[in-house]
């Protein structure tokens, strides 16, 4: 019998130590987790943003108010873009100055341009996000400019951002895989996040955006960024088209990632993939982690109740599988 430490990796919040023991010919590989995982919920703005009938403001407020009260620390609100290109967020400013804000929580809002981010603060935004990829093609097609075209807009918006004190979050998408690519080397999303960081983004999400990653290629993924990038400044992003999702987010969890985006019942999904169930749901996140004795801070039934609100509003079921069985059940 033997104990050989494997690896680690430390991130400021948690140590994560993965020990193999070896009885005769078997290796069992035991993984301490992260104690605290940051949720940050995106189905508000991610979720809806591709919904082909417009959502009501109220009913996008009442959702967002909902989630507040469920414990999550972060609820990313809307998206300043263009309504001529998203006409779902064209109420961004309505939505925004519409929340009955908790004081424990941030609502980030997406400004992928100068224009973006000045009508964002003229609304109360008090943290943006900007958008990148590591798929040239995804970049040129999802926001018309190439990759270093993107990073001179973020700079922009980051420098403006840095003078008000308001924090930045970054996004890298295709982490995992391009719709028009296909693979994406793990150095591709290592450069970019690498300058995201650099510039002054405080957390960067690595986004599996069609969902065709699996624990092997999040491994290669995430060896890559943390050579760039500090894990206690990753965050990952699963969408859950092959059912990959939850395994994807344990293999990050064992490397060390405390931050996971999650959509309340699954809402979204990727138009460059069709028919897929697009963000992994909160909920299955939140039992997972649960189960695990890991703390969030984030009461379940209501986001289940939070989920069921916006799938009357929207007419159709839940993404969820957790939401699902506890319907039967009851």
């Amino acid at each position: 019998t033997s104990c050989q430490p494997a690896s680690s990796w430390h991130d400021g919040l948690s140590y994560v130590v993965v020990l193999r023991f070896h009885f005769g010919f078997e290796t069992i590989t035991q993984h301490e987790y992260p104690e605290f995982v940051k949720i940050v919920e995106v189905g508000a703005r991610d979720g809806l943003q591709n919904e082909k009938e417009i959502v009501p403001t109220g009913v996008k407020i009442q959702l967002i108010d909902m989630l507040s009260g469920t414990g999550l620390p972060v609820i990313e609100a809307t998206s300043f873009v263009s309504s001529k290109w998203v006409p779902q967020m064209a109420d961004h400013s309505d939505v925004l100055r519409g929340l009955c804000r908790a004081p424990h929580v941030q609502y980030p809002v997406l400004t992928p341009n100068m224009q973006g981010f000045q009508d964002a603060v003229a609304a109360g935004a008090t943290e943006v996000a900007v958008f990148g990829s590591a798929s040239e093609t995804f970049s040129k097609k999802n926001i018309n400019c190439s990759i270093d075209e993107s990073m001179l807009r973020f700079e922009e918006v980051i420098n403006a951002a840095k003078e008000q004190q308001i924090p930045v979050r970054g996004y890298v998408s295709c982490a995992l895989g391009c719709p028009y690519e296909g693979h994406i080397e793990p150095s591709n999303v290592a450069k970019v996040a690498k300058r995201l960081y650099e510039m002054g983004c405080y957390e960067i999400s690595l986004g599996d955006t069609i969902g065709v990653g699996t624990p092997g290629s999040m491994v290669k993924m995430l060896q890559s960024v943390m050579k760039e990038v500090p894990i206690n400044a990753l965050a990952v992003h699963c969408h859950d088209t092959y059912g990959q999702a939850l395994p994807n987010i344990l293999t990050a969890l064992q490397m060390g990632i405390c931050v996971v985006d999650s959509a309340v019942a699954g809402l979204g999904g990727c138009p460059y993939a069709p028919g897929s169930s697009g963000n992994v749901s909160t909920e299955d996140v939140l039992y997972m982690l649960h189960g695990m004795g890991i703390e969030t801070g984030v009461n379940l039934p209501k986001v289940i109740e939070a989920g069921d609100f916006i799938c009357s509003a929207l007419f159709r079921k839940t993404n969820s599988k957790v939401a699902q069985a506890r319907s039967r059940n009851l």
